[in-house]
């Protein structure tokens, strides 16, 4: 999973601090993931002046604030959930709220996630997977698997020899 060099770009802009931090995490089910984050500083409420460059302890508290939230949500699922929390960008706003009072930041997102590590093959893990998938889809679909559908065959215009 990985954000776009473009979006990335287009996200920096100057006179604000940008705020990097990573984790390794491992989740429940034996995966290793190196999950990357970044965060721009924004103004104050009640700023006059143009710039919002954070102190560098300040920047280290956050960073620190980063990891944590990281890891607590990387170690409480196995890698679906984490999928799924990761997509629609939960985690940027989660850590946005809980660094409010130390500096006030924007667009914080999950910029990058690495496995580094896979635990061993395990064919019915890999089936159970499958098996979850298919019947979320023939519940939301509401139909039988299986069924084979009758498609009627082809006609050309008249006239057309065989081109359409």
């Amino acid at each position: 999973m990985d954000m776009t060099r473009d979006k990335v770009c287009s996200l920096i802009k100057k006179r604000q601090s940008i705020i990097e931090a990573n984790c390794d995490v491992r989740t429940s089910d034996g995966y290793i993931v190196r999950m990357f984050c970044i965060a721009f500083t924004k103004k104050q409420d009640n700023q006059i002046k143009l710039t919002s460059y954070a102190q560098a302890s300040k920047v280290r508290a956050i960073r620190a604030k980063m990891v944590q939230i990281m890891t607590e949500t990387g170690t409480k699922g196995d890698l679906k959930s984490l999928v799924k929390e990761l997509l629609p960008d939960v985690l940027g706003k989660t850590i946005c709220d809980e660094t409010r009072d130390i500096f006030p930041i924007k667009d914080c997102y999950i910029r990058k996630v690495k496995v580094l590590k896979k635990p061993r093959f395990d064919v019915t893990a890999l089936m159970e997977w499958h098996n979850d998938d298919a019947v979320t889809t023939t519940a939301a679909a509401g139909g039988d698997v299986g069924e084979a559908l009758e498609t009627p065959p082809e006609e050309g215009l008249a006239g057309s020899g065989g081109r359409l």
